[in-house]
């Protein structure tokens, strides 16, 4: 017993296609099948994924975290309204969240028409009373002369102290 004929002239029926082809021309596939070398399909790799550790969960160098500090928030142009003979200074900042009692210290204002910039960039700030989403006032020591709206554009405001 010399083993196994090599089968130079036999055929095969191949598995996938039912078709004969030669012998020597037959592959086996990955799922046991015999084929023919042009029906040939090499396993898909999904079927065999790779490993995958467990997710990373915390962070290197992670920072808890924090509220932000209060800064000084730049105000529209003049936006201090003066009403004549008053000392009540309105002011208009965008949705400003602010609450009656809370301390708001301007800086960079100009005053005009009896209202002084030293008295609207006092370091010790204003004390303000809410009046809407938009507008909150503030008492002046002086009363304005003349009705108007007075600020600048570089006006600011902002808490007493700001976070650098």
């Amino acid at each position: 017993m010399s083993g196994f004929a090599k089968g130079k002239r036999a055929l095969a029926i191949s598995d996938r296609s039912g078709q004969q082809f030669p012998y020597r021309e037959m592959v086996k596939e990955w799922n046991n099948s015999f084929v023919h070398y042009s029906e040939y399909e090499r396993k898909h790799p999904q079927l065999e994924p790779k490993p995958h550790g467990a997710d990373p969960q915390g962070l290197r160098n992670a920072r808890p975290a924090r509220t932000e500090p209060a800064v000084a928030r730049v105000l529209n142009l003049n936006p201090l309204i003066l009403t004549l003979g008053s000392s009540t200074v309105s002011v208009y900042e965008d949705n400003h969240g602010r609450s009656t009692g809370d301390i708001v210290v301007f800086r960079n204002g100009t005053g005009l028409y009896g209202i002084q910039a030293s008295d609207i960039n006092d370091s010790n700030g204003h004390t303000i009373t809410v009046t809407g989403t938009d507008n909150y006032t503030w008492e002046a020591a002086t009363t304005a002369t003349q009705a108007a709206r007075i600020g600048g554009g570089e006006i600011s405001a902002g808490p007493v102290t700001l976070t650098p």
